[in-house]
């Protein structure tokens, strides 16, 4: 028996996390208190990370599939014939490639998802971007000028924080690392400060939240234009330390000027005196922060409000301020010069609707275009690595059928999921305790500046083969060198062109290591591997400081607050205002035990009653003859389900409310516990044709349906 300290990778929250290994098993976790960060916070996702790792229906082999039948094979059998197909598609445009989530919870897909996309050299890039986060790295790439510039609330000096569209008491932070978030807002009451929450729903934040703003799904733009216009009209204006870093703010007045709180009170369901109280409390506050997250960035205008929010941070002078929305600096990331080149994006567009290029992918919901209709550059091949985009994308049905059509395709993934059963070759990666740590991607959107690095807790299995070398393996076979190149060869490429003027030599046992050391060293702190190795529990360096104006990558190098393709965009914000919107409307929701569909094969995670239901309103309810515990049927443009009814006044009137990543128990997968909990696929609902067009990303929350009894 013996003890290792480990970071969880189950979400963005980074834990720490104390685990009990005997043999070649997790037989306890619990949080690790001495953890620099999460100081033994752990819920319950992490406390599962044993279970989860020993999940009998991993697969530990490679699967080809035959005559219809999926065959265990050698690895070096399973590269060779991925090469071997992979020559049927000379044009590259024909090969897609769908990176899911999983890819930034993992060290390897950090390092190595980037060279592998371009080794594939294809145009038809699909991630799960764009059914989530992608609205806001446009808007900080056009105000900022760099696509990761994310500025994050500094929870733990803020006297007052308004929430909009998220769930940190359920997510611990979503582009927002912040562990504990239950205990982080409860120190922000104690100190004497305040946060509202608007939400349609009274979720876990809500109810522990000041006040709770009920809002119209999809509406949150409105609302927060509305707050700007009042910032204006009650002369709140205070850009503080700002003034000199930012393009003139005045011009914002004139577009914000028909959004008045009388203005969108009726459509937002959020009355006027509210809206100016909002405003007020905003700006009287000595230190302040606005954030908002998927519910105000998978709607129709999500570019539009994720601008609003931070225009909100900086008329108040909250931007870059201790208490505000600031910048993290990670150990591996370094300060830069303080302008650059800017954010563009339709460097090319789809083939079929015509959709722009953004962060050089295509919108998720194009895929199946792409798949289904004849042409030059149609994708007749996929490789999936991940993700699982046929229960996560809108209209799934349409999905999954553009999935059973393809000609071939490669899924890097541990299960026989909704998404792998259509594939001809699955390549699993190692479990959890198998696999080294750092996290290259959420250690930008971290809450203090810390670093963490933890070995695989258990050895790599004989005959197992390692996520970063599968990595490295598709891209040897993606840029032509074939199933049987010199990985260490390749790697040292890499590493070398990157010690260009380094002077000195990366130190680690594995390619991995020496690639991160190399950026440790050269990063902000200049700190090694070999620091973090030696201090298991992580290492401190501060809380979050100011970083104007050298975090700025754009030409003027100043804060872009108009940015044009933003401002272009409010005429179709303001017709959409005084579009009358009557009926129905589903939202999506988070749960604490559960994170996408690939948490829901663990016993622990889905036992008790029915996580996945459709909340409704009893006033509704009672209107369309529903009682709790019955079943309703659900349909919208696209589809039609039958679901478990929660009556509750939680959910606001007129909307309704599944959570997404269900819909299991399909033929031909391999998941015994989530088929036992199947659920149903809200994504059956979700409309494939709508979408914020400045970021490709999918509408999610808001979608129109119609409900009545099964």
């Amino acid at each position: 028996m013996r003890t290792v300290f480990t970071t969880c990778p189950l979400c963005e929250a980074t834990c720490g996390l104390e685990l009990t290994v005997e043999g070649d098993r997790i037989t306890k976790v619990r949080g690790d208190r001495r953890d620099e960060f999460s100081r033994g916070f752990l819920c319950p996702k992490g406390a599962s990370l044993g279970a989860l790792d020993a999940d009998q229906d991993r697969l530990s082999a490679p699967l080809v599939k035959r005559d219809g039948e999926f065959h265990e094979v050698t690895w070096e059998e399973a590269f060779r014939y991925v090469d071997e197909r992979l020559e049927e598609f000379p044009d590259r445009n024909s090969v897609g490639l769908y990176l899911g989530n999983p890819v930034v919870h993992s060290l390897a897909g950090g390092l190595y998802a980037g060279p592998l996309r371009k080794a594939l050299g294809s145009r038809n890039v699909f991630t799960a971007s764009t059914v989530d986060q992608m609205p806001k790295h446009v808007q900080v790439g056009y105000m900022f000028g760099g696509i990761f510039s994310i500025p994050v609330p500094d929870i733990d000096r803020t006297d007052f924080m308004l929430v909009l569209g998220a769930d940190p008491f359920s997510s611990n932070g979503s582009l927002w690392t912040v562990p504990d978030a239950p205990g982080r807002f409860k120190d922000l009451q104690k100190r004497g400060g305040r946060f509202v929450v608007v939400d349609p729903r009274r979720s876990r934040t809500a109810q522990a939240a000041d006040q709770h703003v009920v809002i119209r799904p999809g509406t949150d733009v409105f609302l927060l234009l509305a707050l700007v216009h009042e910032l204006f009209a009650q002369d709140l204006v205070n850009l503080r330390d700002l003034a000199g870093h930012v393009t003139d703010h005045t011009v914002i007045r004139a577009h914000v000027e028909e959004f008045g709180p009388d203005a969108v009170a009726e459509r937002t369901g959020v009355d006027a005196a509210t809206i100016r109280a909002l405003a007020r409390q905003l700006a009287e506050a000595e230190r302040a922060v606005v954030y908002g997250r998927i519910g105000t960035t998978t709607v129709e205008f999500g570019t539009v409000a994720s601008w609003a929010v931070d225009v909100l941070n900086v008329l108040t002078g909250n931007l870059d301020r201790p208490g505000g929305a600031m910048w993290p600096l990670p150990a591996h990331g370094k300060r830069g010069p303080g302008r650059g080149k800017g954010f563009t994006t339709g460097r090319w567009h789809s083939r079929v609707q015509g959709h722009p290029e953004v962060m050089g992918e295509l919108p998720a919901v194009t895929m199946a275009d792409e798949i289904e209709t004849p042409g030059e550059g149609r994708v007749r091949a996929l490789v999936t690595i991940g993700g699982n985009p046929a229960l996560s994308l809108p209209n799934s049905a349409r999905v999954n059928a553009a999935l059973s059509s393809l000609d071939f395709m490669v899924s890097v993934d541990p299960y026989l999921n909704e998404t792998t059963r259509h594939a001809d070759v699955i390549l699993p990666t190692p479990p959890p305790s198998r696999r080294d740590h750092y996290d290259i991607a959420f250690l930008n959107n971290s809450v203090r500046n810390v670093a963490k690095y933890s070995r695989a807790a258990i050895p790599l299995e004989e005959g197992r083969v390692d996520e970063a070398d599968i990595f490295l393996r598709l891209t040897t076979i993606f840029s032509g060198l074939g199933p049987a190149a010199d990985l260490d060869a390749i790697a040292d490429l890499q590493l070398k062109a990157l010690l260009d003027g380094a002077g000195f030599e990366p130190e680690g046992e594995t390619r991995e290591e020496r690639l991160l050391d190399l950026k440790l060293r050269t990063g902000a702190y200049g700190i090694s591997l070999r620091q973090l190795l030696d201090n298991p529990h992580g290492v401190d360096l501060g809380p979050l400081t100011p970083r104007l104006p050298e975090i700025l990558r754009t030409p003027s190098g100043k804060v872009e607050l108009t940015p044009r393709p933003i401002v272009d965009d409010l005429p179709r914000v303001l017709a959409a205002l005084r579009t009358p919107e009557t009926g129905m409307v589903l939202v999506g929701r988070r749960h604490l035990r559960t994170n996408n569909s690939w948490m829901h094969n663990v016993p622990a995670l889905v036992k008790g009653k029915p996580l996945c239901t459709l909340l409704v309103n009893p006033g509704d309810a009672a209107g369309i003859g529903l009682t709790d515990g019955a079943t309703a049927r659900v349909t919208s443009r696209v589809g039609e389900v039958e679901v478990l009814v929660e009556v509750t006044d939680a959910i606001a009137p007129g909307v309704v409310s599944m959570p997404h990543g269900w819909g299991h128990g399909q033929p031909g997968t391999r998941l015994t516990v989530a088929g036992e909990h199947a659920g149903v696929n809200v994504n059956l609902l979700t409309d494939d044709l709508r979408l914020d067009p400045l970021s490709g990303t999918a509408v999610l929350n808001g979608t129109r349906v119609r409900v009545v009894p099964a």
